[in-house]
């Protein structure tokens, strides 16, 4: 059984989080599973919710789209834009919350292999101290790392079937 990694999460700067997570599986397959809708909605969000939009068209420009409902109903969406996109090594993507508007964030990840392994590397930048404060308060940490376990678990069956 491999081991399961739990991501850290530190905060550098007033207006950044830096998030680092060590995933079991080739950097190719992460960032497959990260960029391809028919990935992305297996692993996607808190476990009892249930996605009903998975948009991301990976290319420089392209525009994604998540939304996921709640046990409580609630359409919780976020969308944003391509930035950056070098295949296996680097992904970079505005990330708006929506029921928010107006406070988005700048996401860049960054992925290396070692022993079959990948480790990613996030930096996420808000647009002022309070942003990211309630994004940390909101309980994000709890959610993301739920979110990569699900992820981790996919990339298994990603694995079994390369």
């Amino acid at each position: 059984m491999s081991q399961t990694y739990k991501a850290t999460l530190t905060t550098p700067t007033d207006r950044d989080i830096e998030i680092t997570r060590v995933f079991n599986a080739p950097r190719r397959l992460v960032f497959e599973a990260m960029t391809q809708p028919e990935h992305i909605r297996h692993w996607y969000g808190l476990r009892a919710d249930t996605m009903t939009v998975c948009e991301f068209d990976a290319r420089v420009g392209g525009q994604w789209r998540f939304v996921t409902v709640g046990e409580d109903g609630v359409d919780i969406g976020f969308s944003g834009e391509v930035r950056e996109l070098s295949p296996y090594d680097r992904l970079a993507y505005t990330e708006e919350f929506e029921m928010m508007p107006g406070h988005g964030s700048l996401v860049t990840a960054t992925f290396t292999e070692a022993g079959g392994k990948t480790t990613m590397h996030m930096q996420v930048r808000y647009e002022s101290q309070a942003d990211r404060d309630a994004v940390i308060a909101s309980g994000m940490e709890y959610g993301m790392n739920e979110t990569y376990d699900r992820l981790d678990e996919h990339l298994a069956t990603m694995t079994t079937a390369a």
